[in-house]
């Protein structure tokens, strides 16, 4: 049984404008309609690409969408950032039209695409859930039979007959969450507002969003760039890229694709980071130095170097290297803290070396982001999470297990101690 149906649906924005734009530009719309034409505008859009400047106004977010979802199935929707993802739930949830197409839904529809939607500001978080509840047509005894368990969910237990305004944004999402996973919906969209959340949130949320799909048999709509969650909590995947739908599959198909398009992406070597004035302490450049130019092997040494700009001493700050995985899996920390190599607490400019440990990881398709922490001030003194080095690795042909053709399992390769005593009988 279809839960959701999207035919030939497509998104066109106007930039700058609010609405369809000018007047004689809706003018123009409504002569060509009574003539029996096509909208003229819609042949003039460019494609949603962020890399290019355009000399359209008009911009495809969506272009010529069709798929369909069967009740029960847990579908992620992934592709990088600009690729429509958020504009498609917004379709789907009926926050917006769209420019030409058609949208089939069987079931209400509870949708959670940012942080505290639905919710009234002035109103105590028991309100809002009465009110949310409503909007998604739910009764009030309906709503009373549920609000315990939602209230029990979220957490916020103590603040429950708080204005929400006075919420943290971790509390909107607890709450706002519990609303839409608890009403009796045929359909949950959740868009990436659960990485607010902490991780035993996180890992709450996607249970329950696991078990209201395989248990209750409700269509969960699922957005994340948290590729291990998605992996968990879905069955099937639709990744999109510039608007349009490249591929429709299994999810693990549809990460698999998603992966080469990452793979083929350039890999970048270097970052620079733009100067900030106010900052007291900031990285300027990190590199990675590598021994040859195209192809990095699990056995060659791994190095970082960093150029850092110190304009106010400050006190116990360190660096810090996070390596993630393909699936944006964190799997390997390291930071400075405790080398001396330079003194943190000095204003200037420092280089700063980091090696990696020899044969830490298998092949594969990693990225690193790089920060700066302060403890004792307890703050991030630089952190850009959108600049990052990406690299491969691959498995040197000289090596053991290559020559028998094995492939090391997993991602770290660092070797335990073995020791082998023989038994004297």
């Amino acid at each position: 049984m279809l839960a959701l149906k999207a035919e030939n649906i497509s998104k066109q924005y106007r930039l700058g404008q609010v609405g369809t734009g000018t007047l004689s530009h809706d003018l123009n719309r409504f002569w060509h309609k009574v003539r029996g034409k096509e909208d003229p505008y819609l042949k003039i859009g460019e494609v949603n690409d962020r890399t290019q400047k355009g000399i359209s106004e008009y911009v495809w977010s969506l272009r010529d969408i069709n798929f369909e979802i069967e009740q029960g199935d847990a579908v992620g929707i992934i592709g990088r950032n600009g690729a429509g993802k958020s504009t498609l739930l917004k379709l789907l949830s009926k926050v917006t039209k769209p420019t030409t197409g058609k949208i089939y839904t069987n079931g209400r529809i509870a949708s959670l695409l940012e942080v505290g939607t639905g919710f009234h500001p002035e109103m105590t978080g028991r309100e809002n859930v009465y009110l949310n509840g409503a909007i998604l047509g739910m009764t009030r005894k309906e709503i009373t039979r549920k609000f315990d368990e939602i209230v029990d969910f979220s957490g916020v237990e103590r603040y429950i007959d708080t204005p929400v305004k006075r919420y943290s944004s971790g509390m909107y999402v607890r709450l706002a969450f519990a609303v839409a996973a608890h009403l009796e919906s045929e359909i949950l969209i959740v868009d990436e507002v659960l990485a607010v959340g902490d991780a035993d949130f996180q890992k709450k949320c996607l249970g329950k969003m696991g078990d209201a799909s395989r248990g209750e048999g409700r269509t969960v709509l699922f957005v994340s760039h948290n590729m291990a969650a998605v992996r968990r909590l879905c069955q099937k995947g639709i990744l999109l890229k510039q608007g349009n739908i490249i591929c429709q599959d299994q999810i693990d198909n549809v990460l698999n694709h998603y992966d080469l398009e990452l793979r083929s992406a350039e890999k970048n070597f270097e970052i620079k980071y733009p100067e900030d004035p106010e900052s007291k302490m900031q990285i300027t450049r990190v590199r990675l130095i590598r021994p040859n130019e195209h192809i990095l092997y699990t056995d060659d040494d791994i190095v970082f170097e960093f150029d850092i700009t110190s304009r106010i001493p400050v006190e116990d700050a360190y660096v810090t290297i996070d390596i993630k995985d393909q699936h944006d899996e964190l799997i390997y920390w390291t930071s400075d803290y405790t080398s001396q190599r330079y003194q943190k607490n000095e204003a200037g400019e420092w280089k700063l070396q980091c090696k990696l440990p020899k044969e830490m990881l298998t092949q594969g398709y990693y990225s690193a982001t790089f920060a700066i922490y302060s403890p004792l001030s307890n703050q991030i003194i630089h952190y850009f999470p959108n600049f990052h080095i990406n690299f491969e690795l691959e498995e040197n042909e000289k090596s053991y297990l290559q020559q028998f053709g094995i492939v090391r399992p997993g991602k770290i390769g660092l070797q335990s101690d073995w020791n082998a005593e023989k038994k004297i009988f």
